[in-house]
This record gives C-alpha cells, sequence and structure tokens, in this order.
C-alpha cells in the first residue's frame, strides 16, 4: 500500500520481500521493482538500489528485522529510515539504545494508530473515517449521506445562505459511485453520497445532525481478538468508564489479557464461534469490533453480531480488495491499519507537510501545511490563489 501511494507520486521503488508468491502479485499490480529475499542481508539490499535510496521503509512484522535493515540502510548512507516497531519492549526507554543504533529516523506503531482511529469512530457513530487536524481542532469526518439527512437535496450555495458568514464546516470532497468529486457551490448533494466533511471541533454536533448521524454514548464494546490493537483500545475505553469484553482464541494470551486489564472480560475462544458469541449477548453491544489478522473470520463475526442487533460493527480489513463488499453486506465501517503506516510515511516524506489524511477509498487526500512567510499564499484571499480545481 505505502509503495502504491509514493509509486504513484512519482518516486522510484524497490520492494522487498522474503514472499516470491507476494512479489510476484505486486508484480502484475505496481510499476516497482521487486527483490525475493530478506532486508536484513546486504547482497538483497545492494540488488535492490540500496546505494542510491534516499529513504528506507521497513515494515514487516518482524520487529528485528526492521530494525537490522535499518542499521544496513544507514551504513549504505541512506539518509532517512521509517520503522514499524510492534513490540512494547522495544518502544520503551529501556530499549531507546537500540533504536538509536538502528538510526532510524522515525518509529511508527501501526496498532497504536488503528486502536486511535476506533476510539475517534466512537466519538462520531455512523461515521466511516475521522481524522484530527491542526492539533485536534480540526476535524475531518466521512459519511454516507441518509436519506433523512438535512443536507440532502441542498446545494452548496444554498446550505452557504444558512450558514454564512462564520463556517464551522465545509464539504472537502463527495463521492458518488466510482466518481470523487470536489464540490462547489453549484454541486447538489444526495441520499448515499459519501461525504468527507472538513469541521472545527467544536461544531461536531452540528456535523453529525446535518449527516443524519446516530447520537447517543457508547456505554459497551466487544473486542474480537486480543491482539496488541485490542489490548491498546481496552486500556482507553476503561479509561472513559466502558464496559468492554474481548474474544481472543489463544488461551496464553487471553489468560495475559485477563491480568493486564482491570475491568474487562476476557473470553476465551474463536471469534467466529456461534454459539460462543451468542453465549455472550453480542446483539447488546453498542459497538462490536473485530481486529484480527484473518479478514474473513472479521467479516463474519461482524455479520452475525449485526444479525444479532449489535449497534455498530467494525471490521479491520486487509485485503483492499473487500473493501466494496463490505458497506453492501452490511458492516458498517472498514478499517486498516495500512492507511495508519501510509499516513505516517507520506507525512515524513513530504517535509513541509504538518499532517497527512489518506483514505482507503476515492483518490482525495488532506493535506496540513503552515503558511510560510512573503509567500504567495500570505495574507492571499482563498480565491485568489489560483488552487487547482
Amino acid at each position: 500500500y505505502v509503495a502504491d501511494r509514493l509509486s504513484r507520486e512519482g518516486h522510484d521503488i524497490s520492494l522487498i520481500d522474503d514472499d516470491a508468491a507476494r512479489l510476484r502479485q505486486v508484480d502484475d499490480e505496481l510499476d516497482v521493482l521487486t527483490v525475493n529475499g530478506s532486508g536484513t542481508h546486504p547482497e538483497i539490499l545492494q540488488r535492490a538500489g540500496i546505494a542510491d535510496c534516499d529513504l528506507l521503509v521497513a515494515v514487516t512484522s518482524d520487529d528485528e528485522v526492521n530494525l537490522i535493515s535499518s542499521l544496513f540502510a544507514k551504513s549504505y548512507g541512506v539518509e532517512r529510515t521509517i520503522v514499524r516497531i510492534e513490540a512494547p519492549e522495544l518502544r520503551g526507554d529501556e530499549a531507546a539504545q537500540v533504536r538509536a543504533a538502528s538510526g532510524a529516523d522515525l518509529v511508527i506503531e501501526p496498532d497504536a494508530e488503528t486502536a486511535q482511529e476506533v476510539l475517534e469512530l466512537l466519538d462520531y457513530p455512523g461515521a466511516d473515517e475521522v481524522h484530527r487536524m491542526a492539533g485536534g481542532e480540526v476535524v475531518v469526518v466521512g459519511a454516507v449521506l441518509a436519506d433523512h439527512a438535512p443536507l440532502v437535496g441542498r446545494s452548496l450555495a444554498e446550505i452557504a445562505e444558512e450558514f454564512e458568514p462564520e463556517w464551522e464546516f465545509m464539504v472537502g470532497a463527495s463521492g458518488r459511485g466510482d466518481e470523487t468529486i470536489i464540490p462547489r457551490s453549484e454541486h447538489r448533494l444526495e441520499a448515499h453520497d459519501h461525504l468527507r466533511i472538513i469541521a472545527k471541533k467544536r461544531a461536531r454536533r452540528l456535523v453529525t445532525g446535518l449527516l443524519g448521524l446516530a447520537t447517543g454514548t457508547t456505554h459497551r464494546v466487544m473486542l474480537l481478538g486480543g491482539g496488541r490493537t485490542a489490548e491498546i483500545l481496552a486500556h482507553s475505553l476503561e479509561d472513559r468508564g466502558v464496559q468492554v469484553v474481548i474474544v481472543e482464541r489463544n488461551a496464553a494470551r487471553a489468560r495475559e489479557l485477563a491480568e493486564i486489564l482491570d475491568d474487562a472480560t476476557v473470553l476465551e475462544g474463536e471469534i467466529t464461534d456461534a454459539d460462543l458469541l451468542e453465549e455472550a449477548d453480542v446483539g447488546r453491544y453498542d459497538v462490536v469490533v473485530a481486529l484480527t489478522g484473518e479478514d474473513d473470520a472479521n467479516i463474519l463475526a461482524c455479520l452475525y453480531a449485526k444479525s444479532g442487533g449489535a449497534g455498530e460493527t467494525i471490521a479491520a480489513v486487509h485485503r483492499l480488495a473487500l473493501l466494496n463488499l463490505l458497506r453492501d453486506a452490511g458492516i458498517d465501517v472498514a478499517l486498516s491499519p495500512r492507511t495508519a503506516t501510509a499516513n505516517g510515511v507520506l507525512r515524513f516524506v513530504r517535509g513541509d507537510v504538518t499532517a497527512v489524511a489518506t483514505f482507503l477509498q476515492g483518490e482525495t487526500e488532506v493535506l496540513e501545511l503552515e503558511v510560510a512567510p512573503d509567500s504567495a499564499a500570505d495574507g492571499a484571499l482563498v480565491k485568489d490563489l489560483g488552487l487547482p480545481k
């Protein structure tokens, strides 16, 4: 996913993986150089052109491989490296020297980013995307426009008449079918459009009302899968006073979670075990979040929860080809750790960008930049900047 984003921006990409079958698939989909092998082997790095690279992105599921790859890259003169680290033991102060020795310029943790994404979705029930910008003062909310929403059937010009002169929000993009539109004043919104609205934090209630989203507070959450993301999420939910139940199939991991979490209930079993879910009364939960590494299990478990009456279902999906099927199937939100990784990489690659929000679907992204003194934008009206449509 990261290689695709960077390649489409015109960067020359080499992609290393020890799975030959996966690389053949990448060859069919992307215009990148693929090299089969380990990123910890100097010969493989040399074949990938490491000596000519400006940036190494090490995002395998093996922390040690990522750290060693960064160490080798620095020895070849690579200016910047980004390393994914999942193990808490390698992220703490006691491992600071190890991280420093690797030369990593940026350490990312997709699990923590994914957990944060779920927490933000809980603040906007019914939304399928939430990104905070400008230090949390601005929020980008993506949602399908409900049939009964007040914005349905109105043009942006008509909406402007109601909210001028001090807008608390703006419609940044509108998706209709496979088309993404950056709307102008004459654009008329229709039910089932997918909107991305950029709003001030204080306009949360206004925006949710205009989109026709649900209101209310989350009291009960079931997490399907007890991995690192679920652990981080459970701690945060406990701090909010939310009742949390986790279903984890590995007995040792289930016991570990039960010991480290204060109030959460941990059940041992498969997340697709209908009897277990029924016994746990999955249908009474406000939100059910499936976070395992198995897309099929996440989807099936969410469908069962939804059929049982659960309020909202969120499924982690790694195969992006499945995304278009999920909303039609009845799953409310699909999210992927890939976007969290990509956002971190893109923010780092574009040194003048404060924040980046990319999306699993559609061709838009949101950039946060600071206006440089004496630049063309300094003191100018937005309408006079000549921005592309």
